[in-house]
């Protein structure tokens, strides 16, 4: 069995994410969603999520294309979790391009692009007009 894992924050989930789920599971038979804390996001990325760690976890759980969802606590836990979870190939948006390449050495490492007309930093900017 082909395990990947990808990371993020999912909060205001949208059909952006869906995309990179989707295309994340195509890599692998199992996919594996770490999924930043609200204390991780605030004490490391400044950001406050709309909807809670546990809700958030709800939504990824309902997505067929997720097999997992687990914490992510610390920017350095992800050489742990491809050992840990015997992850075959690690996933993340192009937006991160050339950031996670040490990983290399542990797994395949795939950067997917984005879709391009959504994100959740633009339906926030929208909201707030």
């Amino acid at each position: 069995m082909k395990r990947v894992i990808t990371y993020g924050t999912f909060d205001l989930l949208h059909y952006g994410h869906i995309n990179l789920l989707r295309r994340a599971k195509q890599y692998g038979d199992y996919l594996i969603v770490a999924l930043s804390t609200d204390e991780f996001n605030w004490n490391e990325k400044q950001k406050k999520c709309y909807f809670s760690y546990e809700k958030r976890k709800q939504l990824l759980e309902a997505i067929r294309y997720v097999d997992l969802v687990i914490p992510e606590e610390s920017w350095d836990q992800k050489s742990r979790d491809v050992k840990e979870y015997h992850v075959d190939t690690f996933v993340m948006g192009d937006d991160w391009e050339g950031k996670f390449d040490f990983l290399k050495e542990q797994c395949e490492v795939v950067y997917l692009p984005r879709t391009p007309e959504i994100s959740t930093t633009q339906i926030k900017k929208d909201l707030n007009q």
